[in-house]
């Protein structure tokens, strides 16, 4: 006759189950379980020792795969994603593929153009920050490196917002190998690669993936470990720069909460209490108060904002007021100098970029123009010569070499007239213009939408000219919304003055460089400290709660 044992179950449902675990199959164990939890069979899993229970072909049994007497069995959700037929599935992740691609490729064009010294092909920089704000410099491989970390970071977190945490889990491993590539010494006291661990095993979590469970426990390490050394022992450092705020506690409370579900899972019940309580004890420190909360938006602030601030700023309320304000500062600064260096990249482009297609040096421009030479000569000459000044300054000062500067300039300005003109023409065809008139309206000179208005009044002077080729007929009645969309801003002059352009437009997505520049433009030096800290509230108390459970079921055992 087979004996009984004695299961601790925990989770769905709480209780001591008697089995045999010669005869009993993990079907059987899930049907019993389902059963007392008021659940479908399929809508539950099974975790033993840090292992996901499978069904298998239902010849194992409970006793072969490891389960003795006394084991305890972990009983969750299934989650959604778990929950999908297997076509809808495989749909999915060929779907997620295609995109994850387009996210690797759309990071590494964009990385590789704004890396230094490089010209972008749009009118915009990214730069790397740190918390105050200020620029950072890296050699030009570690740049591009941190640049495609940080951007995949970016997008991993927006994904996370989405609770797309399959997708974030693959787009964060991205990130992961790309701030591999840096050289280790050169981020050592960056946090961006710790809070990218954390994460990490924040998507193992919602994922409720046990099976990563031995790597969380590794990330989370790596996690505390590298935020030490970029904040100092006990946050010091963060908070001097912060002054004295406590801007970090949120993200502490999450690795904390994190420590605590794994260290739970390797039934370290004792480490995972002391994690869950210190966690425990920030999330009532990050509660909002009401009266505070009144406070701070009666000042005019927005409630989303004044949260955030009041979080940071441990409650009081005059140092989250001084934070808003500090804040709106660096955003209008952030704006000029975003103005500031949009406009530089725009006269930049105007140049074109030099053999090895790096941008014309604005600063070495600025040292030329200063001793007297023309501005649009002085950025050819420094184009030419790799921006050289020394050498650019040889080729201006030379007679022979000055003036085959100058022709060349004037040789691509006609070349690129002649290529506006040519494209002003096109458009105005294919819009049923007559085209001997649109060349004399072009020839004449003036903008497109001075070639465009000079031919609707000739259309109106003359309706009955059979040459106007319908030019009168309600499909060509443009209204002023419709000149300007095909005015200076879509043909500007400012594309064709000066040295040689970029020879060629490469293929861009810019659909998905859009989305991850957006992404990025949303955060700031701060924005991975500001978590709302709902779910890890919900998820402290489930734990907490499994752990009493835990306890009481050793109880239990124990009296019997």
């Amino acid at each position: 006759m087979s004996s009984m044992a004695k299961l601790k179950i925990a989770g769905t449902w709480v209780g001591v189950l008697e089995v045999e675990l010669q005869n009993w199959t993990v079907s059987m164990l899930r049907e019993e379980v389902a059963k007392r939890s008021n659940m479908g069979p399929h809508s539950i899993n099974l975790i033993c020792a840090g292992k996901v229970l499978k069904d298998g072909d239902g010849s194992e049994k409970l006793n072969q795969l490891g389960i003795k007497n006394n084991s305890k069995i972990l009983v969750t959700r299934v989650s959604v994603e778990e929950g999908k037929s297997l076509k809808e599935e495989l749909m999915a992740d060929d779907e997620r593929n295609r995109r994850l691609a387009r996210v690797k490729a759309a990071v590494t064009a964009l990385s590789k153009r704004h890396a230094d010294g490089l010209l972008p092909v749009e009118d915009f920089d990214l730069e790397l920050e740190d918390q105050s704000g200020q620029k950072l410099q890296f050699s030009e491989s570690d740049q591009q490196a941190i640049m495609m970390g940080l951007m995949l970071h970016a997008n991993g977190k927006g994904l996370i917002r989405r609770q797309m945490f399959k997708d974030a889990l693959e787009v964060l491993t991205m990130g992961e190998e790309a701030f591999s590539l840096c050289n280790p010494k050169s981020i050592e006291l960056v946090d961006n690669i710790p809070i990218l661990q954390i994460d990490m095993v924040w998507c193992y979590f919602m994922l409720r993936d046990i099976a990563w469970l031995s790597m969380a426990g590794i990330r989370l390490e790596k996690a505390r470990q590298g935020l030490e050394r970029a904040h100092g022992k006990d946050s010091s450092r963060f908070r001097l720069l912060q002054a004295g705020r406590s801007s970090e506690l949120a993200l502490y409370l999450r690795l904390e909460l994190l420590e605590g579900v794994v260290a739970y899972h390797n039934g370290q019940f004792d480490k995972c209490r002391r994690c869950l309580t210190s966690a425990q004890a920030k999330f009532l420190q990050l509660q909002v108060s009401d009266e505070a909360l009144s406070t701070v938006m009666s000042m005019g602030f927005k409630e989303q904002d004044a949260k955030k601030a009041l979080r940071m700023s441990n409650q009081d309320v005059e140092s989250a007021i001084n934070f808003l304000v500090e804040e709106k500062d660096k955003k209008a600064k952030k704006r000029e100098d975003n103005i500031r260096r949009r406009n530089e990249i725009r006269e930049q482009q105007r140049y074109g970029v030099t053999p090895l297609k790096k941008a014309v040096d604005l600063q070495s421009l600025k040292e030329l123009v200063s001793i007297g030479f023309e501005k649009e000569l002085a950025a050819e000459a420094l184009r030419r010569n790799e921006n050289d000044t020394q050498k650019a300054l040889d080729d201006l000062t030379n007679p022979e070499t000055n003036t085959a500067i100058q022709r060349d300039i004037e040789s691509k300005k006609r070349k690129r007239q002649r290529q506006k003109d040519d494209t002003t023409i096109e458009r105005l065809v294919s819009m049923g213009f007559e085209r001997s008139r649109v060349v004399e309206a072009v020839q004449a000179g003036g903008s497109m939408n001075q070639a465009m208005q000079q031919l609707l009044t000739q259309s109106r002077s003359n309706p009955t000219d059979p040459t106007n080729n319908n030019t009168s007929s309600p499909g060509l009645t443009l209204t002023n919304d419709a000149l300007e969309g095909f005015g200076e801003d879509h043909m500007s002059d400012d594309n064709d003055v000066g040295g040689a352009s970029v020879s060629h437009i490469e293929q861009r997505d810019a659909e998905m460089e859009d989305e991850i520049t957006n992404e990025i433009a949303k955060g700031d030096g701060l924005s991975d400290y500001d978590i709302e800290v709902t779910k890890e509230g919900e998820a402290i108390n489930e734990y907490l709660a499994l752990l009493d459970s835990v306890g009481s079921s050793e109880r239990a055992s124990s009296s019997q």
